[in-house]
């Protein structure tokens, strides 16, 4: 009887364990759907480790920016269930190993991730020489908070930023501290954030309230709000963020309004202001989003209505996020996006406003964007100062900047390639750029400008090279050392073998061949005889005074005799006829042979039996054609 009893009593015991071990998992599925990661974390790391155990506590370590932990996890999880993770997942394994620096393993997931080679080491250093500004960056010094973003222009003498230092607001599940406020302050000339005053209440809520634009009278703002309920999207419980104004009327924040095309499905968020206050830019996950968050732009009317929202389009937008837009008074469009190639999280861009469309952004560089958060970036263009936020110390802080111009972005050699004699363009050519060692550092095949451009360093001497088929290549020696220039405009004018030389000649075909007296072979005999070896020395004196030429060595016979042993015969006395040319110190890898036979007659003379002998002797024949 006893024996029954502790069985019974082991069974309910097992039982309440994996009652309580199932209770515990649904809380924690609970905790991560409601974004509640740290709270999650805690309790995952106590569970079996499932597939999707491991897939929600990666992801927890990752929205909380624990990327080491997040490493750990997403490869524990790759190892055991493979290819069969979420692309989503390999993205963010992939934005992790760049946050700790790993670029490499990075680009191993990314590759697969986009199905195409990219290398964010030769990025970075292509970025160095093509990022417009170098920036001088400082912490803005404010030890009353823990987390500040988001810090814009205000007054000729006051910024705004969203701040969590207000403790009496509710606390957020994501990152356990106090809902965001929008605060006012002053700078001190040492970088010190003074006089921090809090928005009204009107403005300020229980919520989240940040990222606020102003007019340029300073009498409208719009802001972002988070609604105070969630819905369920996609197994997600979102909190949605909408857009809102207010008006300074007195001296105080009235007025607050959500503006129209907001919605409880989806977000719109970070808000910026036109210089002429007639467009205002936001980033949004509505529906038409290339995925994730898209930069858009709505119209302001004279009335105070709103035009349609316009998304940017897939220059600026990718299937990841862009946000936090900013417009400059030279309406140069800035934001932050993890979509296009970076050093890691978000990356601050820029983009030039063009004819009314912007163009291919450009990253920053790593003067400012670091392999973590980098966002919120506002500047003054007239005097190079601004703001951004970055969360590379752990959480979200505050700093200003100075900007001044990348000095490498003035480094470069460009120039057109064009005939020497007929001042052609030609296009088609190729440009070749070698460091002083002689190795290739670029390579570019013109366009139908006929023009290149070169990134190239300080303190180095190059080799600029054109070529070009049946053309003289031509090598410019320049240097950007102390003695030489920073820019450099290169002219490359490559003149045409056929131009240079007599004996060189272009056929009807295009072909350019090396005219010579007629070679003579003994009848059915294929070695070079004394008198086709002088004929056959023009052409090695040829090739040694142009070392880059290259040429196809063909022989033809007449249609007299079987076809095949033509064939045969022209083979063995083209392939004399080069080992005669290498005899002689031409490198073999510069020459081609080939025989065609019959194949290719220059009259009528196509059959035995038709011609008089000496219509038959002009088949027979070698020739010699340029091929570079």
């Amino acid at each position: 009887m006893k024996k029954h009893i502790y069985i019974l009593a082991g069974l309910l015991l097992v039982s309440g364990i994996t009652f309580a071990q199932n209770s515990n998992l649904k809380k924690a599925h609970k905790l991560f759907e409601m974004k509640a990661y740290a709270d999650a974390v805690e309790i995952y790391e106590t569970n079996d480790r499932s597939k999707e155990v491991l897939q929600n506590l990666a992801d927890s370590y990752y929205f909380n920016f624990n990327m080491e932990k997040a490493i750990n996890t997403y490869k524990e999880l790759l190892a055991k269930y493979g290819d069969s993770i979420s692309k989503d997942l390999r993205f963010r394994y992939a934005q992790a190993l760049k946050g700790a620096k790993k670029y490499k393993e990075a680009d191993i997931q990314l590759s697969k991730y986009y199905g195409e080679v990219v290398d964010t080491d030769t990025f970075v250093e292509l970025n160095k020489k093509t990022t417009p500004h170098i920036f001088n960056l400082k912490i803005l010094d404010d030890t009353n908070s823990t987390s500040d973003f988001g810090l814009s222009f205000y007054d000729d003498d006051k910024v705004v930023f969203a701040s969590t230092r207000n403790n009496e607001n509710p606390t957020y599940s994501w990152n356990n501290l106090p809902y965001l406020d929008l605060y006012s302050a002053t700078l001190s000339e040492d970088g010190k954030l003074e006089n921090i005053t809090s928005f009204s209440g009107e403005v300020n809520t229980k919520s989240h309230e940040s990222n606020a634009t102003f007019s340029i009278d300073g009498k409208t703002m719009y802001f972002n709000r988070t609604n105070g309920s969630r819905v369920k999207v996609d197994g997600e419980r979102i909190a949605h963020i909408k857009i809102f104004k207010a008006e300074l009327i007195d001296g105080k924040w009235t007025n607050v309004k959500a503006l129209p095309f907001n919605s409880n499905s989806y977000s719109t968020e970070h808000p910026s202001l036109s210089k002429d206050g007639k467009t205002l830019y936001f980033a949004s996950d509505m529906p038409g989003t290339l995925g994730s968050f898209d930069i858009y732009k709505v119209a302001i009317n004279d009335d105070g209505t709103y035009g349609e929202p316009e998304n940017l389009g897939d220059k600026i937008n990718t299937k990841h996020r862009e946000q936090f837009p900013y417009i400059s008074d030279l309406n140069a469009l800035y934001f932050a996006s993890d979509g296009h190639l970076g050093y890691g999280g978000l990356d601050v861009f820029r983009s030039n406003s063009i004819n009314g469309s912007f163009d291919k952004p450009v990253n920053l560089g790593s003067s400012i964007n670091s392999s973590f958060d980098d966002f919120a970036y506002v500047i003054n263009e007239k005097s190079d100062q601004g703001y951004m936020s970055s969360n590379r110390t752990g959480h979200d802080q505050l700093y200003s900047f100075s900007r001044e111009e990348n000095i490498l972005t003035k480094y470069l050699v460009e120039g057109l390639v064009q005939d020497k004699n007929t001042k052609e363009l030609l296009s088609g050519s190729l440009v070749t750029l070698f460091d002083d060692n002689g190795n290739v550092l670029q390579d570019s095949i013109v366009g139908s400008k006929a023009d290149y451009l070169f990134k190239i360093e300080p303190n180095k001497k190059y080799k600029i090279r054109g070529t070009r088929k049946a053309y003289i290549p031509q090598d410019v020696e320049f240097s950007t050392d102390s003695q030489g220039k920073i820019s450099h405009n290169i002219y490359l004018s490559l003149e045409s073998f056929a131009d240079a030389e007599e004996r060189v000649k272009e056929d009807g075909d295009g072909d350019v061949k090396i005219q010579l007296d007629k070679i003579y072979f003994d009848y059915d005999k294929s070695n070079i005889r004394k008198d086709a070896a002088i004929t056959l020395n023009v052409l090695v004196d040829l090739m040694k005074k142009y070392s880059s030429m290259e040429v196809e060595v063909s022989a033809h016979t007449d249609a007299r005799g079987s076809s095949q042993y033509n064939l045969d015969l022209s083979k063995r006395r083209a392939a004399s006829t080069l080992e005669y040319l290498v005899s002689q110190g031409i490198e073999r890898n510069r020459l081609k042979s080939i025989g065609y036979g019959e194949m290719q007659p220059l009259n009528k003379c196509i059959e035995e039996g038709i011609c008089e002998d000496e219509e038959y002797d002009i088949n027979r024949r070698c020739e010699f054609t340029i091929l570079n």
